[in-house]
């Protein structure tokens, strides 16, 4: 058990995610976290900030000192390294040495850290602040041209410290690090599956239910139908499955839901809200208005179902690790909000159900490798995203009736044409504008579409898929062809970040 203290890095979950795929088991804690609540884990990683510790504010976020007392391990990261020197004795300066990007560093090969790392590494550099003095027994391991101090150790006292990232994909070898410090210097062993985190979440939902009954929202997405699965493996027949269709749906996609889910043995409660999200999303143009306004109202639809089954007093949804980490700042609150969910934002101050959201401590891929364990479809499992708002937040501006049916017959174009395995998410978004051009030898003013289509491990970052011309192509041709209203296609070539994966 590896515990992760967090004070509002937006990678705090890239370094969970890291650990697991090592198979290794962890936790984030916020850094409030007391030292007693960690006596049990093998080692503590301490993350990056968006906060500074040379402005001197007395209210910076600090894990309790005496951590280090614990005896364990500790690896901390950017300010996370500057959190251990200046507990510990060390001083923290800021400007000069400002690095962000790629960066050439100098190791020191001889650390436990960096056993069997190349000497001369290409690391990620995301820092104003930077350690000026070492702590008293600890030593430079690594060093780059703007950062004398790259990285330090107490090797006595198993205290490490890394002015750079190794957990983001950028960072060459970030993962063997990582692995040094897991098994090398914590010594834990490999050990944890997905298939002891089904075993361990079926008796959390069990003790966590007993015997009411729950309703959960299910939209044929792999989140809502895996969190769906898993709590009828719990508590079967406890649990009610609703398919809310809230009008914003792709082409076909309310009777391919209906079906999975009946398939899967959920049997599902349709209901028809489609005429009242679209009223309530008249004149909304502000994206974030529109994520709370569908949240909202998916809240109210819920809590008007507890008439239906009135046994019922819980709300299951598909939250997943990232959407807490984006809408809510991280397990700390200090992390920048991005934007709401669906699943997190918009809830009503007095909701008649408890919440309960078995998959918030999930990545994306892990919920696909849990929905295997659980014997769902493999066509399901690896279902590109969806997201909870619809094609609300794949039209740019307001949501209107004909501006629904332009999206959806261009998405079925560009789903029809690009093929699994060619890019991991992919999609049609409508924008606000109209452009000129010539259809039948007469001037026309048209709407555009953009085409974004992303490829990604774990889709908290993304590089744009790089789609043959050719099929390119294709998809402008038969668009503007086969859907009157459109008469121009562009192609979103933006890495995510400094984008998100959804316009909106």
């Amino acid at each position: 058990m590896i515990a992760i203290i967090d004070f509002g890095s937006q990678y705090t979950q890239l370094i969970a995610r890291r650990i697991r795929e090592a198979h290794v088991y962890c936790e984030v804690f916020p850094y409030w976290v007391k030292s007693e609540e960690l006596e049990y884990t093998d080692g503590i990683i301490l993350s990056g900030s968006p906060t500074s510790i040379s402005k001197g504010k007395s209210n910076l976020p600090m894990v309790n000192k005496d951590i280090f007392d614990l005896g364990k391990p500790v690896l901390g990261l950017c300010y996370g390294m500057q959190q251990i020197a200046h507990l510990m004795g060390g001083g923290i300066h800021r400007g000069g040495s400002a690095e962000y990007g790629k960066t050439e560093c100098q190791l020191d090969t001889d650390s436990a850290i960096f056993n069997d790392i190349s000497k001369n590494l290409a690391v990620w550099m995301s820092h104003g602040d930077s350690v000026e003095k070492i702590p008293p027994g600890f030593e430079v391991i690594a060093q780059s041209k703007n950062c004398p101090v790259a990285a330090f150790q107490n090797a006595q006292k198993k205290i490490y410290g890394l002015q750079f990232h190794p957990e983001v994909s950028h960072t060459d070898m970030g993962s063997n690090i990582i692995s040094n410090f897991l098994f090398s210097i914590c010594r834990v062993e490999p050990s944890w599956r997905m298939s002891a985190f089904l075993d361990s979440q079926t008796a959390k939902i069990k003790e966590q239910v007993g015997d009411d009954h729950v309703i959960v929202g299910v939209s044929g997405g792999v989140d809502s139908v895996v969190t769906a699965v898993l709590l009828h493996k719990a508590i079967g027949s406890q649990l009610h499955s609703i398919f809310i269709d809230h009008g914003l749906l792709r082409q076909n996609e309310r009777e391919e839901v209906a079906n999975t889910l009946t398939n899967l043995g959920l049997k599902p409660v349709v209901v028809d809200a489609g005429d009242r999200f679209l009223s309530a999303l008249d004149g909304i143009t502000d994206p974030e208005e529109k994520r709370i306004t569908i949240g909202r109202l998916f809240i109210e639809e819920f809590d008007s179902a507890v008439n239906d089954f009135p046994d019922s007093k819980w709300l299951a949804q598909g939250t997943l690790y990232p959407d807490v980490i984006e809408s809510s700042g991280g397990v700390s609150g200090l992390a920048d909000k991005i934007k709401s969910h669906h699943n997190v934002g918009g809830l009503p101050e007095k909701m008649n159900l408890k919440l309960i959201e078995p998959l918030k401590t999930l990545f994306k891929d892990e919920v696909r490798h849990l929905g295997r364990e659980l014997g769902i479809p493999k066509n399901i499992c690896d279902r590109q995203p969806f997201p909870g708002p619809g094609l609300a937040i794949r039209i740019i501006g307001e949501v209107t009736i004909e501006r629904l049916d332009i999206l959806r017959r261009v998405d079925w174009i560009v789903r029809d044409e690009i093929k699994p395995g060619q890019s991991d998410q992919y999609f049609a978004v409508l924008l606000p504008i109209a452009s000129v051009g010539v259809k039948g030898d007469e001037r026309a003013y048209h709407s555009v579409v953009a085409i974004r289509a992303a490829t990604t491990n774990d889709f908290m970052t993304a590089e744009w898929t790089k789609l043959p011309h050719t099929l390119l192509d294709r998809i402008a041709s038969r668009i503007t062809g086969e859907v009157p209203e459109v008469g121009r296609v562009v192609y979103d070539i933006t890495n995510k970040p400094p984008a998100t994966i959804e316009w909106e």
